[in-house]
């Protein structure tokens, strides 16, 4: 866990400082910034989902986990979370929900997320969790400069949502074979192209509906090697 550790506190303090230069900041290099970051975000879940296999898991996983999400109304969830944690706190900041949910996504949908906590959970190495804590430290500063404090409470389902891989990896190894981390790839590269869309604005949509697809395909996957399904 010593990875994910220094990557949530890499993420309040880079959230932190940003905060402090939110004034400072124009709002015209806030705004070049996200259309960068879209752009890059865009190109990474390309790039995972460049050679993507098992094709017909990977739509099945997307099209459950987005109807399970849809069911649980997770954006919904969040937004209430995210106004009942302004409340409690006196949170004053309008984009609180909307830096919140950008920056998980931003921060845990990922190949280095996936891969750098399964490295951590089977290795006990966390070199690609480390590499990882640096740029999302850098990525934080610039996100609470436009988002506010919300993207410093980031790190607490950063830390759930990474630690549980990382546990996951290290004793329920036989349902993250490469073949599974594979298909676990491309479902978040497709997240990552639809949370650029997002970013871009060029549509809006619930991406965090669709988080679910995550589980889905590692069971899936599970079960088609446990009872030996082959699909084309």
């Amino acid at each position: 866990m010593f990875g994910t550790i220094v990557n949530t506190l890499a993420v309040i303090v880079g959230g932190t400082l940003g905060m402090f230069l939110k004034n400072e900041m124009p709002e015209r290099v806030r705004t070049i910034y996200f259309q960068a970051v879209g752009l890059f975000t865009f190109a990474i879940g390309v790039s995972m989902v460049w050679n993507m296999e098992h094709i017909l898991i990977v739509v099945t996983s997307m099209a459950l986990g987005g109807i399970l999400g849809e069911w649980m109304n997770l954006e919904k969830g969040a937004e209430q979370l995210s106004d009942w944690t302004k409340k409690t706190l006196r949170i004053g900041s309008e984009r609180f929900s909307e830096g919140l949910t950008t920056s998980f996504l931003l921060f845990c949908i990922g190949a280095m997320t996936i891969l750098g906590a399964i490295e951590e959970g089977a290795t006990g190495n966390p070199r690609l969790l480390l590499t990882k804590s640096i740029l999302d430290g850098f990525s934080s500063i610039l996100l609470a400069s436009a988002f506010g404090v919300g993207v410093v409470f980031t790190a607490i389902p950063l830390f759930l949502f990474q630690g549980s891989i990382t546990f996951l990896a290290k004793y329920f190894g036989e349902f993250l074979s490469a073949e599974t981390i594979q298909a676990l790839t491309s479902v978040g590269g497709i997240l990552l192209i639809g949370l650029a869309i997002n970013i871009l604005e060029i549509k809006k949509l619930r991406i965090l509906n669709m988080v679910p697809a995550l589980l889905v395909v590692v069971l899936l996957m599970w079960l088609t090697a446990k009872f030996n399904i082959r699909l084309v």
